[in-house]
């Protein structure tokens, strides 16, 4: 029998998410999606368990066989003292061997990237749900917002028509 989650009880802190990248999905097309632990100072996690992070601007690239995420914003610790962290340094991210070779190999290529879509906490360690992409035009976005236009005003047709 599942157990009855208790009235006000929060969520769990180590399976939470830090920050979302929607930009990503709307300026690129998702080929391949991976998930990286992130290398991190304390001050770092304090931070982002207070919710201080930004991965709109952020993007990969990979340097000496090793993948580095660049561009996001770690709010500095309020906390923090001399040790605090500088608010945009460059992160390594942890990842399988073969993978960081698929990726090198099709950075190489032209026309793909590879950019941050989620950070989030898994089990009490921060990770970062990286994606394989290739950019949009801009008529790609149009038709993208106008399939979605379409596709809402069919829901709304259908619960009409259903109502009435």
């Amino acid at each position: 029998m599942a157990q009855k989650k208790k009235k006000g009880a929060k969520t769990d802190p180590n399976n939470s998410i830090i920050a979302q990248n929607k930009k990503a999905r709307h300026n690129y097309n998702i080929v391949d999606t991976y998930e990286a632990g992130v290398v991190l100072l304390g001050t770092e996690v304090k931070s982002l368990r207070d919710g201080g992070a930004s991965i709109t601007d952020g993007f990969c690239h990979v340097k000496d066989h090793e993948l580095w995420l660049e561009g996001i914003h770690i709010a500095e610790y309020g906390y923090g003292t001399w040790t605090n962290h500088s608010a945009r340094r460059s992160r390594k991210l942890l990842l399988h061997r073969s993978e960081i070779n698929r990726l090198e190999q099709k950075l190489k290529e032209t026309g793909y990237t590879v950019v941050p879509l989620k950070l989030y906490f898994s089990g009490g360690r921060v990770k970062v749900e990286i994606a394989l992409a290739t950019g949009k035009r801009e008529y790609d976005k149009r038709q993208a917002l106008r399939e979605r236009q379409d596709n809402l005003e069919a829901a709304r047709a259908m619960r009409y028509r259903n109502l009435g």
